[in-house]
């Protein structure tokens, strides 16, 4: 009997390593001719209210509202939320930026989406979610929309590094193709949701409201929450590589420790919604839904992956036979992983910096000691370029 349940148990982990090869091979083979189609234009216009959300830090903002400033595309405001800031430096002297300073501390993501759309200055159809360090591309705006007429309700843009001078922040980056290639553009594909990423997303106004207004979400990952309750609809997440958003990588070690402590708690406060949308997928027989609550249930990269490696080491002196089916598992891996750089175009930098990733997974078990006081830590990421030094905080 035991030796059942560990057989089961490394199948529940191993699967990991192979699921993204798999999907890129169903991707090959399903959808080389569908990813050439324009999209069809069937619905209006969009009327987005872009929300900037900023807590505690404001020095990003001037360049965030100044790029989107410069969209091709016309029918939008822009609301900047600022959340606990000191707003004495910021001067928006053009009428489509509304700055709003909520009268007390928020500190909740969905608090502050919630208080820009309660001051909309008109009716909005559709708003779209920056953070505060995020660079719009001039064409973002005009690419979401081309989802909205196509009919999407909810839209992931593509996120992009903004910057990559150290190491750390390479292999943040190399993280960010793999899943924005994964979870983004092959599932939404063949045919699934693409996850969301926290910024550079759209989704109709009335759409968010159904799914969060009813809902007090204290911490990271309102995301989390959003797709789930997107998906549970059966409502399929569009995946826009063409909608593009430069986004702060982290750049050093207590930066990413503090990070990944609160994306780690996220997970494992909400990947439950797996197995509520595999119930749902399996009974609306919706392959949208079984799809993407299979993907919910995956534990962060670092995790899967220390926890195989743990099964490979007990397998060499238990079974060869597991052991080379471990092995071949991993190949599985790193060929999907880099099939993610190759086919995202990464640059030869990001390459070399993963023979530093396991600095890079080092810190992520170190964020894994502080999940329990993740929430705890500042709901702000402070961002420091290569040569800055932080304040002094306890980690």
């Amino acid at each position: 009997m035991m030796h059942y349940f560990l057989t089961l148990l490394q199948l529940l982990i191993g699967y990991h390593l192979i699921l993204p090869l798999l999907l890129y091979i169903v991707y090959r083979l399903t959808n080389t001719k569908h990813q050439k189609q324009p999209l069809p234009s069937t619905q209006p216009a969009a009327d987005f209210g872009v929300i900037i959300t900023a807590y505690q830090y404001t020095e990003s903002l001037p360049g965030v509202v100044s790029a989107l400033l410069k969209q091709h595309y016309s029918n939008y405001l822009i609301y900047v939320v600022a959340d606990n800031c000191d707003t004495s430096n910021l001067h928006f002297n053009d009428d489509r930026v509304i700055l709003l300073q909520p009268p007390t501390v928020i500190a909740s993501n969905t608090g502050s989406h919630f208080y820009a759309i309660n001051h909309f200055k008109r009716p909005h159809s559709h708003i779209v979610i920056m953070d505060s360090d995020n660079i719009a591309e001039p064409g973002l705006l005009s690419a979401l929309n081309r989802y909205v007429q196509a009919g999407y309700l909810a839209i992931q843009g593509l996120r992009k590094a903004k910057n990559k001078e150290t190491q750390i922040a390479k292999l943040d980056a190399a993280r960010d193709f793999y899943y924005h290639f994964f979870d983004g553009h092959v599932l939404f594909s063949i045919g699934s949701s693409a996850t969301l990423s926290g910024s550079g997303m759209t989704f109709q106004t009335a759409l968010y409201r159904a799914c969060l207004e009813h809902l007090n979400i204290q911490g990271a990952g309102f995301d989390k929450v959003l797709q789930a309750e997107i998906v549970k609809r059966n409502i399929r997440i569009a995946f826009a590589q063409d909608a593009i958003v430069y986004d702060e990588k982290t750049s050093r070690g207590d930066q990413l420790v503090k990070q990944r402590a609160r994306w780690i708690n996220t997970w494992f406060r909400y990947f439950s919604f797996g197995f509520t949308l595999i119930g749902k997928g399996i009974r609306n027989a919706s392959f949208n839904q079984i799809m993407f609550g299979l993907i919910l249930l995956r534990p962060p990269l670092f995790i899967f992956l220390a926890l195989s490696g743990i099964c490979m080491m007990v397998n060499l002196f238990f079974s060869l036979t597991g052991l080379m089916i471990w092995l071949a598992g991993f190949a599985c891996f790193f060929c999907g992983f880099f099939i993610a750089l190759k086919e995202s175009k990464a640059e030869r930098s990001i390459y070399q910096a993963l023979l530093h990733a396991p600095v890079f997974i080092f810190y992520q078990l170190l964020a894994l000691m502080h999940i329990r006081r993740a929430n705890k830590l500042s709901v702000a990421t402070q961002h420091f370029h290569h040569g800055e030094t932080p304040p002094n905080e306890e980690v």
